[in-house]
């Protein structure tokens, strides 16, 4: 793994009072909120005998085991153990492992690793989705594949015309000229002109005559998440997608997808279906790579000039 980085795990509106088990890095955890909002992040095995804490539920702050009713207070204390007399004293090493959590851009990010957070690499800026005037949406979508694949599909801009073709992908015009990489604290990104297709569906009603080459720039920022800005004649759309490693062979991507056309309500189920419809014509492909896991010997697999985005990546991994 990455160790010593934010990662994106979780939409944040899928965390309340009650206690939710996080599959990470194939380790559980468990979140909750606090009665004031907080988010807070520990190891789900309780230290007693095992049992998943996820299943309990919180009490005053406190999350509390189902199995004794040992209970831990936010900082992963125990402070509780019902079965000791008033005059027993609490071991020690009743004591949970914590994760340093925030909340930025509708996700929870949890910092994963052996380091001070606050004097390590911050979460990342992306203020172009700031804006009171974009209309969002977001959903997730599962994988047999290792993250790191899954993030480096999301970088390549050689495959649309293939895989992508009839959706936004033109196999009449493959051709990727010279990337300019701009890179960046913990990532990097490039921007190409793509050969438009003929558009579908609601799309219909803005584009009118000859189409140019679409402005497309994608990115990443280390450890797991990509991002995707498509400039159409019409408006922008924005998808960045957190790609969660449950374990070495399965992830799940958790997109929030933004856009600043068609921003009523009733769009959006056309707008989700043109996500998820990307992400299901990748999966076959996907899912089928080998080795599985990206070689860590960057002379391991062959590149083209078309895949100098991915080979950044492979070099800041």
């Amino acid at each position: 793994m990455l160790k010593n980085l934010w990662y994106a795990v979780e939409f944040s509106s899928a965390i309340a009072t009650s206690p939710k088990l996080l599959k990470i890095l194939n380790r559980d955890l468990v979140l909750y909120r606090t009665a004031d909002g907080q988010i807070q992040a520990m190891n789900n095995t309780c230290v007693h005998r095992g049992a998943a804490l996820a299943n309990g539920w919180i009490d005053r702050d406190c999350i509390v085991c189902p199995y004794h009713g040992w209970q831990y207070q936010p900082d992963g204390t125990c402070v509780k153990i019902p079965a000791n007399l008033p005059t027993a004293t609490i071991p020690k090493q009743a004591k949970m492992a914590t994760y340093p959590v925030q909340e930025k851009y509708g996700w929870i990010w949890l910092f994963l690793g052996d380091g001070d957070a606050p004097e390590l690499r911050s979460i990342p800026n992306f203020p172009q989705v700031e804006s009171s005037n974009l209309r969002s949406i977001q959903g997730e979508f599962h994988w047999d594949a290792n993250y790191e694949r899954v993030l480096e599909n999301g970088l390549d801009f050689a495959h649309a015309p293939f895989v992508h073709a009839g959706a936004f992908g033109n196999p009449d015009a493959p051709e990727i000229a010279e990337l300019s990489i701009e890179n960046y604290d913990g990532g990097a990104s490039a921007t190409v002109h793509l050969a438009a297709t003929p558009p579908k569906g609601l799309w219909k009603l803005l584009v009118r005559g000859e189409r140019t080459p679409i402005k497309t720039r994608t990115g990443f920022f280390l450890p797991n998440l990509t991002f995707l800005e498509v400039y159409l004649p019409f408006g922008q759309l924005t998808i960045w997608t957190a790609h969660v490693p449950i374990d070495l062979h399965t992830t799940v991507s958790k997109w929030i997808n933004y856009r600043t056309f068609f921003t009523g309500k009733w769009a959006d189920k056309d707008a989700r279906n043109r996500t998820m419809k990307i992400f299901e014509q990748d999966k076959l492909i996907v899912e089928s790579q080998r080795p599985q896991i990206i070689p860590s010997d960057l002379k391991a697999e062959l590149y083209v000039p078309a895949d100098a985005l991915q080979l950044q990546y492979r070099k800041l991994r």
